[in-house]
């Protein structure tokens, strides 16, 4: 057999993803604060790009979605709140209420606004003026607050190295870990120095600070409140036994009665077993929606776009024409010929952007319909396949879409990854029920019960069979867990204590 080489030409298809396809890809599944600081590079690195002023009269903002339900088409929104509301929960809304006045936008407005611009009193402050926010002490860290006591209470500087290494080990709940003895030895510090650092540390404010474990913790605020007696510490080193609600054992190694022990559980509980979270200044950002849904009087809804987070540029036609006229290298004119290039195709993949997750967001509105109107318990199952087939779009174009973007509601805010959950089937044929409306049932049957009839797992899935949904003990137990519910042990102990 002679091996020999040769050349053969083949004709084929293939699927190649460019590199602005790569990016246009990137671009759905970014959220607003990406976004903006993606367009913001873009700005600063190609000058044929600028900043749009105005919304545009080719951008699409606004999309109307008629009503699906009945009820819907009068208007009236009942049922609960979902768990995941954000707006109040003792005010329903309807088609004439304050949602259409402008709620959303209130709520769109209000993260955006600036401080410079707020209006109070019959005055406006500018720029040059200081506002009542601006005024505001501001808020004092953990770190801070503690270093400012090592500067007082530590003498030494050997001691104040040690507690300044210290308070940088803290977690944050407050507590130092457990094991100390590679950080001491590489401090050079003796064992009776490093402990002796450690109680001073310890008596710093708040209360149970540079403790190594819950039960020094709470040990040392009830020090601090001369509390800590033999029956305390006995108490306190069968914590245990507490969170079963052993009373019975808890009494014998104490050597109190059960009028003693409950003054003592009560004590226990007023303490902070995570004494640094008065000290958490992260201020937590607020969700800016990318889309909001309003009801229309008469039925219906009205989905359209929050303009505060759609960056608008623009190419400049008018520079890049003066400049390519002009004689240049061949190196300059590539320069301006891909700046262009670019500049163009931002401008339509934002167009893209805005123009799918408008689609996305109306069909979820249209397939959700009844959620809006009655609340969770109405949940429809969906899955990505329901709207990718509505919308002819792909399964993997819908789920960039709805990762990291949020809908305003009437009933809160939500992102729209909320609204895709798997079915669960009904009984004797029924029709299925959402997982998230499964979960929301199961959550409410167990807020109501009393502390004389605590409920199985095997209960809540007959319970819930009898009302048309078919769910297996384990299920039940699962979507229990998921939530963070005790087992009915535990809820009959802690609601027997």
């Amino acid at each position: 057999m002679n091996v020999t080489q040769r050349l053969d030409i083949r004709q084929s298809q293939s699927l190649v993803m460019t590199p602005q396809l790569q990016q246009a890809i990137k671009l759905l599944q970014m959220s607003n604060l990406e976004l903006g600081a993606f367009v913001a590079a873009e700005l600063d690195s190609n000058p044929l790009l600028e900043r749009a002023e105005g919304e545009g009269d080719d951008f699409p903002v606004a999309e109307d979605v008629p009503v699906v339900s009945e009820s819907a088409a009068a208007g009236e929104l009942t049922g609960d709140l979902p768990v995941q509301e954000y707006t109040d929960s003792g005010k329903e809304y309807n088609a004439d209420d304050a949602w259409a006045d402008g709620v959303a936008h209130n709520a769109a407005d209000g993260a955006a606004s600036s401080l410079g611009q707020i209006q109070g009193h019959g005055q406006q402050f500018s720029d040059g003026e200081t506002s009542f926010e601006q005024t505001v002490a501001a808020a004092v860290s953990l770190r801070e607050h503690l270093l400012s006591q090592v500067h007082v209470d530590l003498y030494e500087p050997d001691e104040r190295m040690i507690g300044s290494a210290l308070i940088e080990m803290l977690d944050e709940a407050g507590y130092l870990p457990p094991d100390l003895d590679l950080v001491r030895s590489q401090m050079g510090a003796t064992e009776a120095q490093f402990a002796s650092v450690i109680e001073k540390l310890q008596s710093f404010d708040p209360p149970g600070i540079f403790a190594r474990s819950l039960q020094e913790c709470l040990a040392l605020q009830l020090r601090e409140k001369n509390r800590l007696d033999p029956a305390m510490e006995a108490l306190l080193a069968n914590l245990g036994l507490l969170a079963k609600n052993d009373k019975a054992q808890l009494m014998k190694l104490c050597g109190v009665d059960a009028a003693d022990l409950a003054d003592m559980v009560t004590e226990i509980r007023a303490l902070n077993p995570k004494p640094a979270t008065a000290f958490v200044n992260d201020v937590a950002q607020p969700v800016v929606p990318d889309v909001i849904l309003r009801a229309v009087p008469g039925g219906g809804w009205h989905i359209e776009l929050n303009t505060e987070t759609l960056p608008r540029v623009l190419a400049n036609e008018r520079y890049y024409n003066q400049v390519s006229g002009s004689s240049l290298k061949a190196g300059d004119k590539s320069y301006i010929s891909e700046r262009w290039q670019q500049a163009n195709w931002l401008v339509k993949a934002l167009h893209q952007r805005a123009t799918t997750i408008l689609k996305v967001a109306s069909e979820i509105v249209r397939q959700q319909d009844k959620f809006f109107v009655y609340g969770v318990a109405q949940l429809k199952p969906l899955i990505l396949r329901d709207v990718a087939a509505a919308i002819e779009m792909h399964e993997s174009t819908v789920s960039r879409v709805t990762s990291n973007k949020f809908i305003a509601t009437p009933r809160g805010i939500f992102e729209l990854k909320y609204f895709f959950s798997t079915a669960v089937g009904g009984s004797e044929g029924g029709e299925s029920v959402a997982a998230e409306a499964v979960r929301h049932r199961i959550k409410t049957l167990i807020e109501a019960e009393r502390p004389d009839d605590i409920l199985s797992d095997d209960r809540i899935a007959a319970m819930l069979k009898q009302e048309g949904i078919s769910v297996a003990r384990r299920t039940v137990a699962k979507y229990r867990e998921n939530m963070h519910l005790g087992s009915s042990a535990e809820r009959r102990r802690q609601k027997a204590s």
